[in-house]
């Protein structure tokens, strides 16, 4: 088993940066390939970036893609999403994802055995 516990999320404007934190216990965390997904009022959830167990290698969403950053540090089994230039489309509860699997994929909830509660974040204009 792995417990994943989101924190850092909050209300800030349009243009501002958040950055969210994912604490993990449990399992080692170097086992695990980590992401962020989100999900809306009335939508489905969405990736938005992982990194991979060992390489370290990223990967985002387009909508995020140069406005994010994931990061982790194996040796405090942490994972990180620095969020900047924020758009009120950006609002949504942000999930914390491990998966176990060895997949050439990384954007699917199916890949993710292990899910944090969610944080939220919400950006006015």
């Amino acid at each position: 088993q792995v417990q994943l516990v989101e924190s850092g999320g909050g209300l800030v404007e349009a243009g501002d940066s958040l950055t969210l934190s994912c604490s993990a216990s449990g399992r080692t965390f170097s086992d695990f390939d980590m992401a962020w997904f989100r999900q809306a009022p009335g939508k489905a959830r969405e990736f938005v970036a992982a990194i991979r167990r060992n390489t370290g290698y990223t990967y985002y969403a387009d909508s995020v893609e140069g406005r994010f950053t994931i990061s982790r540090d194996n040796a405090k089994n942490m994972v990180w999403l620095e969020m900047y230039s924020l758009k009120p489309e950006d609002t949504a509860v942000y999930y914390c994802a491990a998966s176990s699997v060895y997949s050439g994929s990384y954007s699917y909830t199916w890949e993710y055995d292990y899910w944090g509660r969610g944080t939220q974040v919400t950006v006015t204009t």
